[in-house]
């Protein structure tokens, strides 16, 4: 039996983004295609790093400190407060701030990657030692895939 690979279990319809996308843009791209992360890629092809919702949901909870450090208001002392945005502007200016930040603001830099003909073990290995959900497939410098940790289920209930 041939060893299997990433190229044998990848996703190869891998959506991305431009590091010049507007987060409320990958916000919408995330709901519509029902994906958590994706790969940021370079005009000219180059993988340059990821978003994921962890991103998304940090960088919102960023705009909205901004937000309340603004404020003369003593929320920050109580301990299960939230925004006001019943205040007029409020709500309008954080989605504006939002809006103005892109991919390249809030992305990982840093990405984990594999070789096209990669063992589906060392796939499996990247996974788990770097505690990540997927990792992107690269053949030479382009990308061409993503395996998750489901695209791997397959292989252990086969196994």
């Amino acid at each position: 039996m041939a060893t299997m690979t990433a190229r044998t279990v990848m996703t190869d319809s891998v959506v991305s983004v431009s590091p010049d996308s507007p987060l409320l843009d990958v916000v919408r791209l995330f709901v519509e295609e029902g994906i958590h992360g994706a790969p940021v890629v370079s005009e000219d092809g180059q993988l340059v790093g990821v978003i994921t919702s962890s991103d998304l949901l940090r960088a919102q909870e960023d705009e909205r400190d901004v937000a309340s450090s603004a404020s003369d208001y003593f929320r920050g002392v109580l301990e299960f407060s939230s925004a006001d945005w019943s205040e007029a502007g409020n709500l309008s200016d954080f989605q504006d701030r939002l809006a103005r930040r892109t991919a390249a603001d809030v992305m990982t830099k840093s990405f984990v990657s594999v070789p096209i003909d990669a063992p589906v073990t060392e796939v499996a290995r990247c996974l788990r030692e770097n505690q990540i959900h997927r990792v992107w497939v690269q053949d030479g410098d382009g990308l061409c895939g993503v395996v998750s940790t489901l695209d791997l289920m397959p292989v252990i209930e086969n196994a």
